[in-house]
């Protein structure tokens, strides 16, 4: 490297560092992963976007038709379908707003039609843009074509493309399809209030006290995360539904609507609150609470004073992800929702109720909107997040308190069996014969093959989807956090590409569903090919749980110094050297932790792939869904109970091989 000193270069100007080779490649990674992101994210949305705002309608005025007598002769007179609609009145306003897969049948305007007529038929189009079928057959321009009575029947109007608002004018002037919002709102927050407040005093029992069984108080809150979010929902209805065991404590009040979506709320979003309250309770600095003490101020006072402020963050960033988690779910309210509609559930009903797509982009992009909110306010925040710890800080630790040590124990109890309860009870249900009227055991319930939803298949094709996201998510991720952290300079690059990796936590997987059907449904994207493959189910699981593990890989990234780069470049080593020998073995717990999360998200997923996933790759969490719709519940209970044991084993196995290599690779950490 040749040496230039200050005094040589021009005044006033900066000269920029010349790239090397590792430079250029570690920014064409950069570029390679943020192409993946645009493909799998940025294109998709844009197209539900697009998608949202288009808008169809019947255009009459564009067609014309010719009728023949009983002998098949044409006299020349011609009849605008505008006229023809007009003169009987079958379609009206209403029917002329269509959407993309709008047909008009037009042997409708013609009363004395029988397809067993010798009357014969012309249609045309008076511009080129007119679109009709015969059948599956698209026919469109100015000539007439000539058909029989038995032919012209086949033949339908497509209407035409157009954009506007007219989609949202119709959706927000649809009571109960507006009445969703209010509902989500209402449903989600309170459900952020009780599980935050619940969260916290658990978190706080595990921080703050000396109580017995701590280890196994966490493992049993962190439970909800390994199964799907229908689960809950099905177990409620085994507790508290028309038949359940515990019908009499609802008192008349059924548990189909807003307190069933609660309950499992509170249930399948505990742990993430838990986990984020924990973390900000266990930096806390014992000085502050020895200066309290100091003051004779009272344990009410320091919680107040002390506790709560040092933990504000984790609380306000614990309730937007609880918010989020609830507003955006589709499998609970799904199940247990009943009549009362949740604006996940409406893009669900649009898409596959009514193959109403356009409809379904709408109130994809309704729901964006409190999600993303959610999301910015909770990243501003962290932003303002300043450290509690310092460098002279002392670490909190609990004295004895047998009063409060047991108080603390009774209520982690309390939790602990309502969490273990939801679970025994889907496996009794999972179990029991016929639900309520014979109640002996039995595996019957686990001939999946012998039911709808997918079989056996299905919940083999889950682990795959798991293997398979869990192994190349964690190389994909990993790579381009590493190029992201360690490239030096390209700062408009990098920033690029940290934004890209930080929208899919504000995008709600029902949302990234559709917007995947949009765009790689579409024949004219050479990415067609992947659709109803199991290769789109791994490109959108990893796509919808990218940020998380980014987040995790970059934070493991950023505590390694940056002299390993300047000392690897002195010695004039590629990065790819000091990649695979120094960051890889130092990041290896990050990096299994990222395998895992991936492998357990994509095995409790629903809301990403219910609208993606083919007959030759049905997945098991959709087969628990598929099974309850089809009045399955019990076979549905015991798919999700599979899929918790899968992920008992998953994390029992991984915990074990993280043990192994990391005795072997770690071993400097203890030195």
């Amino acid at each position: 490297m040749t040496d230039v000193s200050h005094a040589s270069l021009p005044a006033g100007k900066n000269v920029k560092p010349k790239l090397g080779v590792d430079d250029w490649i570690m920014r064409g990674f950069i570029a390679m992963i943020a192409v993946y992101l645009v493909i799998a994210l940025a294109l998709p949305l844009y197209s539900m976007l697009s998608k949202a705002f288009a808008t169809y309608q019947f255009n009459l005025t564009q067609f014309e038709f010719q009728v023949s007598d009983d002998t098949g002769n044409f006299d020349g007179t011609i009849f605008t379908a505008q006229s023809l609609n007009e003169e009987t009145g079958t379609y009206g306003p209403d029917d002329l707003a269509a959407g993309s897969n709008g047909r008009l049948n037009v042997t409708a305007w013609f009363p004395d039609f029988s397809f067993r007529s010798p009357v014969r038929y012309k249609i045309r189009g008076t511009t080129d843009s007119a679109v009709y079928l015969f059948g599956s057959e698209r026919r469109s321009g100015i000539d007439w074509n000539e058909f029989d009575s038995n032919q012209f029947r086949k033949v339908v109007l497509r209407p035409e493309a157009d954009n506007g608002l007219s989609n949202f004018i119709r959706y927000f002037s649809t009571p109960s399809l507006v009445r969703s919002i209010s509902n989500s709102l209402l449903i989600s927050a309170i459900s952020t209030v009780i599980t935050v407040s619940l969260a916290f005093g658990f978190a706080y029992s595990l921080a703050r006290s000396r109580m017995r069984f701590k280890g196994v108080f966490r493992l049993i809150a962190m439970a909800p995360i390994l199964v799907p979010s229908l689960l809950p929902g099905i177990a409620l209805v085994y507790l508290f539904g028309n038949q359940g065991m515990l019908k009499s404590f609802m008192m008349g009040e059924s548990i189909y609507g807003p307190y069933g979506i609660i309950i499992g709320s509170v249930f399948f979003t505990f742990p993430h609150a838990m986990l984020i309250i924990t973390t900000a309770l266990a930096i806390s600095d014992a000085r502050l609470y020895e200066a309290a003490v100091t003051l004779r101020a009272s344990s009410w006072r320091t919680f107040w004073t002390v506790t709560i402020p040092s933990a504000r963050y984790g609380l306000i960033s614990a309730a937007f992800v609880v918010f989020n988690l609830v507003i955006t779910d589709f499998g609970l309210p799904k199940v247990i929702g009943g009549q009362f509609n949740m604006l996940a559930v409406d893009i669900y009903k649009q898409v596959i109720g009514q193959q109403n797509f356009e409809m379904g982009a709408v109130v994809s992009v309704v729901l964006l909107i409190p999600a993303m909110f959610a999301f910015a306010i909770d990243r501003i925040i962290q932003r303002k997040q300043v450290a509690s710890l310092s460098a002279r800080s002392v670490v909190y630790q609990p004295k004895v308190s047998p009063r409060f040590d047991w108080m603390c124990f009774a209520y982690c109890s309390a939790i602990a069996i309502f969490i273990a309860g939801i679970l025994l009870v889907c496996q009794y249900a999972a179990l029991v014969k016929f639900w309520p009227y014979d109640l002996s055991l039995s595996l019957k319930n686990y001939a999946f093959d012998l039911m709808d939803g997918g079989g056996w298949s299905a919940y083999k094709n889950s682990i795959k989807l798991a293997l398979l996201t869990a192994f190349f998510g964690t190389i994909v991720v990993f790579i381009g956090a590493y190029m992201v952290e360690k490239t030096q300079g390209f700062k408009t690059g990098r920033t690029l590409f940290q934004f890209l990796a930080m929208l899919p936590m504000a995008i709600p997987g029902m949302v990234l569903g559709l917007a995947y059907i949009f765009f790689f449904n579409n024949p004219d994207n050479p990415l067609h090919v992947i659709y109803a493959t199991m290769t789109i189910l791994v490109l959108c699981t990893v796509t919808h749980f990218y940020t998380v593990s980014h987040l995790t890989a970059a934070t493991a990234l950023k505590q390694m110094d940056n002299e390993f780069e300047a000392v690897s470049s002195s010695l004039k080593q590629p990065f790819y050297k000091l990649f695979a020998r120094v960051s890889v073995p130092v990041c290896l717990p990050a990096i299994l932790d990222i395998s895992i999360y991936l492998f357990v998200n994509a095995m409790t997923t629903v809301s990403a792939v219910v609208f993606l996933y083919s007959s030759g790759t049905a997945l098991a969490s959709v087969a628990v869904l598929n099974m309850d719709d089809a009045g399955d519940v019990a076979p549905a209970a015991a798919m999700g109970m599979m899929i918790l044991y899968t992920n008992v084993a998953a994390r029992t196995i991984h915990a074990l091989v993280s043990k192994g290599l990391l005795a072997r690779t770690q071993t400097w950490r203890y030195r």
